[in-house]
């Protein structure tokens, strides 16, 4: 290996290893942040119960009212919950769920244009919360 191979070699280890030192407060960073954006988003939905259920009601959901008080605490404890990184990864799951549940019944068109139109798919309301929970399911709540 030549000296040059071998400086860039030792740049790109250190690169590396700057980069997996701000593993962890990422995704601390990510966990707080959209934790706390997610209680409250669960917050209003709980405080704003009749105009979530209407909501709900417009998407045909059954039992309208119950699944809005679901949905309202779900955001509410798992935002809580992952702010404070109680059982991140089994919050994050659920919070998953509940994002792709968002996408497939009230943004069905963003969610089908996942393979077709990006743009339409990350500008959708629930992806945000989705993408960071994935994130956050799969490398984990950092320290």
């Amino acid at each position: 290996m030549s000296a040059m191979m071998r400086y860039f070699a030792s740049i790109h280890y250190k690169a590396i290893g700057m980069l997996k030192y701000l593993e962890n407060p990422l995704l601390l960073f990510i966990r707080v942040y959209f934790g706390y954006s997610i209680f409250v988003s669960g917050r209003a939905h709980l405080m704003h119960l009749d105009s979530f259920t209407n909501f709900f009601t417009s998407l045909n959901l059954p039992a309208p009212h119950y699944t809005a008080i679901f949905v309202g605490l779900v955001e509410f404890l798992g935002g809580i919950f992952l702010a404070f990184g109680i059982g991140s990864r089994l919050t994050a799951f659920i919070l998953f769920c509940d994002m792709t549940v968002a996408y497939i019944t009230a943004d069905q068109e963003a969610w089908h244009s996942f393979f077709i139109d990006q743009d339409k798919f990350t500008a959708a309301a629930p992806f945000t919360i989705w993408f960071a929970s994935l994130l956050i399911l799969i490398l984990g709540p950092g320290k």
